[in-house]
């Protein structure tokens, strides 16, 4: 599709049926990203405050063929908020739309606006005495639109679910300007297609979300956090299943850690309280959230002793109070900090079946030693199968270095995942960095119903030209 630029006078156009401060010239943060693989062209901002002003814009926008960039938090790890080439386009931020609509603690259920960050969605959630379970290490400045629009995982998808499973309902402007008024709490709909299954993960390449109806739950009555040292990965999934046999749908999430992952930390963030003087091979971080008068720390130190008893944990760490879980949630959350530092030649987002794991481990390192000599941290949420594959230079060497190997490195990991069963992409989104994997890897018949669908909801190409899927 041809796409003309947001110039002055597409400007003077949404001037004229706008508030004088909702325009303005994009500056520097709106045209990055966290990885820097991209860097946006000089754009125009929107920074609306209500649902019928992102209307009109939208509107606007579709009739000038003007391509519009949806923005949350900025956060998103895959270039999907930043249009590096083509025509100018407006970016599109929901920033000011940051109110707390509703709540209804007896059903379980907030509205918020789009622009609202995720931590402080979090916080709406306690003040109510609920849990909103979604948390990720850019909580504290990614927006839960934007969280919605990638369908980001997090921690606590082993109990409680991806994105996805936490929205009931949606509020959202179509490509044309229609304002979709689906902000349903209902936990049964069965009412023809769902959009918005639709346009959650979609990237903000159908519509742009501005509120929706989520998805609260009781705040477990304890909490209980423990770090055990596993032999393998295999030992970490036997461990999982003796967990869940345990402790049933009590484990809010089971993280596997490697010890380059702790290495690393050493190096680049020594100041990381680390509870090993010794960084194990594998270590598994378990948070569990019981109910009544249950005790997690007897909960956790009963599963240890089963568990040392089969062999499947040669140490491990309880924490006594919240201080102490704090300190080792804090390794987990700063290891992808200690790998940016360090620079990853290449860095992958990969999901395989459970079982699959340890032999993905396993024959990830033997495909990559052909390559080269490398250092690779796996590490994420193998509870449900998500881990972060990342691929390192040597000590003496760096990424530099390796710049021409970075392409056989991906396609190496990538083709090793899709003869697995997984996917190239958990919980980042496809974005503008993974769309040739999307189009290499996905399957032709949901590739033929992806395009039809953009092309029946954004004929003229305008939302987030680059991204996702091409028409």
């Amino acid at each position: 599709m041809m796409l003309n630029p947001a110039d002055a006078a597409f400007r003077a156009r949404l001037s004229a049926d706008l508030p004088d401060d909702v325009l303005r010239d994009a500056d520097a943060r709106y045209l990055e990203e966290p990885r820097g693989v991209y860097v946006g062209q000089p754009a125009l901002l929107a920074l609306p405050r209500t649902t019928e002003e992102v209307s009109t814009l939208i509107r606007h926008a579709n009739d000038a063929r003007v391509g519009v960039v949806p923005y949350g938090g900025g956060t998103g790890l895959v270039g999907g908020q930043v249009a590096p080439d083509g025509p100018a386009p407006l970016i599109l931020s929901l920033e000011r739309m940051n109110k707390l609509r509703d709540v209804y603690p007896d059903e379980n259920v907030l509205v918020v606006e789009a622009g609202v960050i995720l931590a402080d969605v979090q916080a709406a959630a306690d003040a109510v005495d609920r849990l909103f379970p979604l948390s990720l290490a850019a909580e504290g400045s990614a927006r839960i639109g934007g969280n919605l629009s990638t369908n980001a995982g997090g921690t606590g998808v082993l109990r409680y679910g991806n994105s996805r499973d936490l929205c009931l309902g949606l509020e959202a402007v179509l490509p044309d300007g229609q304002i979709w008024n689906g902000l349903t709490r209902l936990r049964k709909n069965n009412t023809g297609y769902d959009l918005r299954h639709l346009l959650i993960g979609a990237e903000g390449t159908l519509g742009v979300i501005t509120a929706a109806a989520l998805k609260l739950f009781p705040k477990p009555a304890r909490t209980g956090t423990a770090l055990l040292v596993v032999n393998s990965p295999r030992t970490a999934l036997d461990l999982l299943s003796l967990a869940k046999a345990q402790l049933g749908e009590m484990i809010s999430a089971f993280e596997l850690i490697h010890r380059q992952g702790m290495e690393f930390l050493s190096q680049t963030l020594p100041d990381v309280r680390q509870p090993f003087a010794e960084p194990p091979e594998w270590s598994v971080l378990i948070d569990v959230g019981l109910s009544g008068e249950l005790d997690p720390s007897e909960a956790l130190e009963t599963l240890f002793a089963a568990a040392h008893e089969a062999g499947l944990v040669t140490d491990g760490l309880i924490a006594q109070n919240a201080a102490q879980a704090t300190d080792f949630w804090n390794v987990r959350e700063m290891i992808p900090e200690g790998n940016r530092q360090i620079g990853s030649i290449s860095s992958h987002d990969i999901s395989v079946p459970l079982s699959a794991i340890p032999d993905f481990i396993a024959k990830g390192g033997e495909i990559l030693a052909r390559i080269g000599e490398f250092r690779i941290n796996c590490f994420g949420h193998v509870g449900d199968g998500n881990l972060h594959y990342n691929v390192f230079p040597i000590k003496g060497k760096t990424r530099a270095d390796h710049d021409h190997q970075k392409a056989e490195i991906q396609a190496a990991v990538h083709d090793l995942v899709q003869e697995m069963g997984g996917s190239f992409s958990a919980e980042h989104g496809v974005g503008r960095m993974k769309r040739a994997d999307l189009e290499h890897y996905g399957d032709p018949a949901k590739l033929s119903a992806m395009r039809a669908i953009k092309s029946a909801l954004d004929p003229n190409g305008i939302m987030n030209p680059g991204a996702v899927v091409n028409v």
